[in-house]
């Protein structure tokens, strides 16, 4: 401790006389430091694992280089077309290198898949011209290129790819909800015979609700009795709830396609008992009904653990204490004990609902043509049609319908009452 000259207050200082706030200021430094370096490692798995990608997702979603990039000279020359005729030479000759320079590099297939995904027959018209451009030595490029095929004197092909030149569209995310730019460039709905992705989100989460509302009615009972049973008896039942996660999801869904189908277990059994003849066999299985029960026995551990988890922290006898005030069991459960399990149905409940969102495997394997999700389709795009524009902008949407259920969630119920246990 020393005092200044001035006769003010004394200064704390350490044993090498280091003021002592100094000395704090120092340690907690470090000890934020040491922190920090301690979970370094996960910060950096979540941002490389889990934030990139979808930051790269959500660029996808949007970016539109093919155009661009690989017809950079006709884009140039279309800069100040009027829109309302077929462009003059200049943009006819640049067309031309464009798709003689495109086919040596092979980069000309990339940009007419990236039209045929905007107006069908765009891919056979240029990778048609681009093989045939090769010949036209020197002008007049227009009546040439009209030659070759007759789609380009049609301003609406011209119109298309002046739009889609731009290195940033909309285009995935209107076809996502089944709408389009017409040929003027207006923002209409897609024909009734090409809509599909609103259905599938609509049945996506109605669907999903559903298997949560399942898991939480076949659940809560489950719950209640391992936390309200004898721990010898508790721990058995506790290992009949985990064991589904010992067992491969293949195999446990293919075991439902065994049970459900027509020829299968349930409906043999059905059949034997009297209660549906041979040819009234049920069909379960390659439809909403198949992948809601399958699924429903998947995620219904999901639901189980965080009810359990709560309930067993729930003291008897505050249950006691309501009955001997009079209250009947049910009342008693309704106001003293359901209450108390609303942390557990909400963290049970989100869980579920956002994992059952996301399911594709399942779906796909019982799902049929009417029980398959909207996660379907982005793997078939990853996948087969490779349109990985489109598939970024659904699930995009999809990402950002989950945020806006977790607020409204957060707003209602409050993600401070979820609880784990």
């Amino acid at each position: 401790m020393t005092q200044n000259d001035m006769g003010q207050a004394p200064v704390l200082t350490t044993a090498d006389g280091l003021p002592l706030k100094t000395s704090l200021m120092r340690t907690t430094r470090r000890h934020r430091i040491r922190a920090f370096l301690l979970v370094a490692p996960l910060l950096l798995f979540l941002v490389v694992a889990f934030v990139l990608p979808i930051l790269d997702m959500l660029k996808r979603s949007i970016e539109n280089p093919e155009v661009h990039n690989h017809m950079s000279r006709t884009v140039e020359a279309l800069e100040g077309w009027d829109g309302e005729s077929i462009p003059d030479e200049p943009v006819f000759a640049a067309l031309v290198q464009d798709l003689v320079e495109g086919g040596e590099a092979r980069t000309i297939g990339t940009v007419a898949s990236r039209l045929n995904y905007e107006a069908s027959g765009m891919r056979s018209l240029i990778m048609k011209t681009s093989r045939r451009a090769g010949r036209i030595e020197e002008g007049p490029y227009k009546a040439a290129v009209i030659d070759i095929d007759e789609d380009w004197a049609d301003v609406d092909t011209w119109r298309l790819i002046e739009r889609e030149s731009d290195p940033f569209t909309l285009s995935y995310y209107l076809s996502a909800v089944d709408m389009r730019y017409d040929a003027e460039g207006n923002i209409v709905d897609q024909p009734d015979y090409l809509k599909i992705h609103n259905a599938l989100f609509i049945r996506t989460f109605w669907m999903s609700a559903a298997i949560t509302g399942l898991c939480l009615v076949l659940g809560y009972p489950i719950a209640f009795l391992l936390a309200n049973t004898p721990l010898r008896y508790s721990n058995l039942l506790m290992i009949l709830v985990l064991l589904p996660f010992w067992t491969s999801l293949l195999v446990r869904t293919t075991t439902w396609i065994a049970i459900l189908q027509q020829q299968g277990v349930l409906n043999d059994l059905l059949v034997g008992i009297g209660l549906i003849s041979t040819d009234n066999r049920l069909q379960m299985i390659y439809n909403k009904t198949g992948t809601m029960v399958a699924m429903t026995h998947i995620l219904l551990p999901f639901m189980i653990l965080p009810l359990y988890s709560v309930m067993k922290t729930i003291p008897p006898h505050y249950m006691h204490a309501a009955r001997s005030l009079g209250a009947r069991p049910f009342l008693a459960f309704r106001r003293v004990y359901f209450p108390l399990t609303i942390p557990g149905i909400g963290a049970g409940s989100i869980l579920v609902f956002i994992l059952s969102i996301g399911y594709y495997i399942t779906p796909a394997l019982v799902g049929g043509q009417s029980g398959i999700f909207i996660t379907n389709f982005i793997a078939y795009h990853m996948q087969t049609s490779l349109n990985w524009g489109l598939a970024a902008a659904i699930a995009s949407i999809l990402l950002f319908v989950v945020i806006a259920f977790y607020l409204v969630y957060n707003r209602v119920i409050g993600v401070d009452n979820v609880k784990l246990g």
